[in-house]
């Protein structure tokens, strides 16, 4: 019950069947947290510190309670007007070589209990050496703001800059919010644990789950708890109740999390309606990211317009770094793409070009350009050379397997074809495409039953126009009409 009731956000049947479960010494860690919440959502920081205390750990195995009490009994301590409250974070910090995100959760300790100056000078000394401290440093620096702390928190948000670089982390792009007391503290510390343990490979889905419900439930206001929680829904398979996180009526989504919510809408299958709200959430200023992530929904959605105006705007926000001549030219490749889509050669031509000229050595590129000159037959000896070339440097790759496989029967070197069509079959076994393909050059090498196996096995994997070609050539075997394009 009470696992039901953390995954469905009731936590008025959450915190009855924690309750009966501690009472009976059942003093599970997620009935633990549950208590706590409702402790502190009561303001009651007496019971939050007995139920912090209520749980024994004598073989002191127990990880996470170690990683989040000093922050939570730092936090009941400022709900209770108790003195240094900092004090359970500054005994877990390390003197030799301190925690960032535990010198500032400091800072945040101290700011609530109004020694901005103090927490400003603590700030200017800390180190941003990892993701985690440079999300806690966003949420430092809102708050010193708020404080009257301009400087210092100018001062931390251009080292969050620094150490970030070019990332564009979603939950950097959030728009700043401070830490404005005991429940907020609590909340922003575990949802960062959450996200946290999502990121950690092999991880369970409910524990980082736990950690959002509970911050969610501590601060609904706060967006990077929105955001967590939000993964934590999607990673563990409630995609409705994820979407309907962000469904906030006349309350505008911040940007980052709009986008979120329209790539949600588009896996659910409303590909026209998430292109468009996709589209009114990125802003003259829209982060780059936002822009792939724009031009990903639109290509979905075959709303090749909107994908080429998100295409064209990053490409004008690009520079002359090797980081962005790369993405120049993946973008080239991705608009020649829609108008291929289009049967608009002579305007697609011209852009491939670019992009094999921008890189002359990228793989993907120059199988892109090979392959799609030679399902036209265009300047078939060019065409060729690019994806020999693509796959002496990517030789495993079946995409790029089945082209030079396809570029050798086009060219009669059915040998050859059939060799490596068999490879990037075993390479990509459920493509039907190579598949087709294989069936094809089986039967000009000869091997008809072969042949005729894999048109079948393509047929079930087919759409449209490849069903109707698969059809004929099962009938009447291969023609010059029906070989694959």
């Amino acid at each position: 019950m009470l696992e039901q009731a953390i995954e469905a956000g009731d936590l008025e049947a959450a915190r009855a069947a924690a309750w009966t479960l501690w009472s009976g010494g059942e003093r599970r860690f997620d009935a633990q947290l549950v208590l706590l919440v409702d402790a502190m959502r009561r303001s009651d920081w007496k019971a939050a510190r007995d139920t912090m205390a209520g749980r024994n750990d004598k073989a002191g195995a127990d990880a996470i309670a170690r990683l989040i009490l000093p922050t939570i009994n730092a936090w009941i301590d400022v709900g209770a007007r108790e003195k240094l409250p900092e004090r359970h974070l500054i005994a877990a910090n390390n003197r030799a070589r301190p925690e960032p995100s535990l010198t500032l959760q400091i800072a945040l300790v101290q700011i609530a209990t109004k020694r901005a100056a103090e927490a400003a000078t603590l700030t200017d000394g800390v180190t941003l050496t990892d993701r985690t401290s440079q999300l806690v440093a966003l949420r430092t620096a809102a708050t010193l703001d708020k404080a009257g702390e301009g400087a210092a928190a100018e001062r931390l948000r251009a080292r969050i800059a620094l150490a970030s670089g070019q990332r564009e982390d979603p939950m950097l792009l959030l728009p700043d919010q401070p830490v404005t007391g005991p429940r907020a503290g609590t909340a922003q510390w575990l949802g960062l644990l959450a996200d946290g343990l999502a990121r950690t490979p092999g991880g369970s889905a409910k524990l980082p789950l736990l950690f959002a419900r509970a911050a969610h439930w501590l601060d609904d206001q706060d967006w990077a708890v929105r955001m967590t929680l939000v993964e934590a829904l999607d990673r563990n398979g409630q995609q409705r109740s994820a979407m309907a996180l962000l469904d906030t009526g006349r309350v505008a989504l911040p940007p980052v999390l709009a986008m979120r919510r329209a790539e949600l809408m588009a896996d659910a299958g409303d590909l026209a309606g998430a292109a468009k709200l996709a589209e009114a959430s990125v802003g003259g200023d829209a982060a780059r990211s936002l822009l792939v992530r724009l031009a990903d929904i639109a290509r979905r959605s075959g709303d090749s317009g909107a994908a080429a105006r998100a295409y064209e705007r990053l490409e004008a926000a690009l520079g002359d770094g090797e980081g962005d001549q790369s993405l120049r030219g993946t973008l080239l490749i991705a608009r020649a793409e829609l108008l291929l889509q289009a049967d608009k050669w002579d305007a697609a031509a011209p852009l491939m070009e670019k992009a094999v000229a921008l890189r002359p050595d990228d793989a993907a590129i120059l199988n892109f350009a090979g392959y799609s000159a030679l399902e036209r037959r265009k300047d078939v000896k060019q065409s060729l050379a690019r994806i020999e070339a693509a796959w002496r440097q990517d030789p495993q790759n079946a995409s790029i397997t089945d082209s030079l496989g396809w570029a050798y029967f086009l060219t009669g070197r059915t040998g050859d074809a059939v060799g490596l069509l068999e490879k990037a079959q075993r390479g990509e076994p459920g493509n039907a495409v190579i598949v087709e393909h294989l069936g094809d050059a089986y039967w000009k090498a000869g091997q008809k039953f072969q042949a005729r196996y894999n048109w079948r096995a393509a047929a079930l994997l087919a759409e449209a126009e490849m069903a109707t070609r698969l059809e004929a050539k099962l009938r009447d075997g291969l023609t010059a009409a029906t070989t694959a394009p």
